[in-house]
């Protein structure tokens, strides 16, 4: 069975064009037929694993990369999808920010920090159902028992961490804003980007993080 190329439903962006757009889902595109080419050559050198070995082990080593560009994209371009729709003030996901980082602003800053890290990968925020921050614990959040987390993933897939799913996810490699800004001005992508952003997809993120 092979991966399936999403389509997404993106209206006109403010501050991320639209070529920067087409462009941005080309390589998404490329990053879906790489997943399944890989996983197609793996199937077949496997039927002569011994001769083999040290071709399939890049291709599996190479499979993480292609695999991450591929869903993590998704993440990405669901998340402007809709046009931008504001995350609600007694939403879980604004309670859950607020005990983690004492406000939303606080939690966005330190979020539009992680995502100017040199290097090119992805800002992440995760949620973390079974480790609480002490004294946060909170029976309304699911299971009552979880805490925000962020991570820098370098590339495509290290770094990501493991056991969890992302709620939000920003694409900070190059080719996300190249047409619309260079690269000293990367800040005002990440405002773009929030700007644009559909709070209700990232909400549903969480929420189903919490199972």
């Amino acid at each position: 069975m092979e991966y399936t190329e999403k389509k997404f439903n993106l209206s006109e962006l403010k501050g991320i064009s639209k070529k920067n757009i087409e462009e941005h889902l080309r390589l998404y595109s490329g990053y879906v037929k790489n997943t399944n080419l890989i996983l197609s050559k793996i199937a077949e050198l496997s039927k002569n694993e011994a001769d083999n070995a040290y071709i399939l082990g890049e291709l599996q080593r190479r499979f993480g990369f292609e695999w991450g560009g591929m869903r993590n994209h998704e993440y990405y371009f669901k998340s402007l999808e809709g046009g931008s729709k504001p995350l609600p003030a007694k939403s879980k996901l604004k309670i859950a920010i607020e005990k983690e980082w004492g406000s939303f602003d606080a939690w966005l800053a330190r979020f539009k920090a992680v995502a100017m890290t040199r290097g090119v990968g992805w800002a992440v925020l995760y949620y973390d159902p079974s480790t609480s921050l002490e004294g946060t614990r909170d029976k309304s959040l699911g299971a009552g028992n979880g805490r925000l987390l962020h991570a820098w993933v370098d590339e495509q897939h290290i770094g990501q961490l493991m056991g969890i799913e992302p709620v939000l996810m920003l694409d900070m490699w190059e080719h996300a804003f190249v047409y619309d800004y260079p690269t000293s001005e990367k800040k005002k992508y990440i405002e773009a980007f929030f700007n644009n952003l559909n709070w209700e997809v990232i909400e549903q993120n969480f929420y189903k993080s919490l199972a």
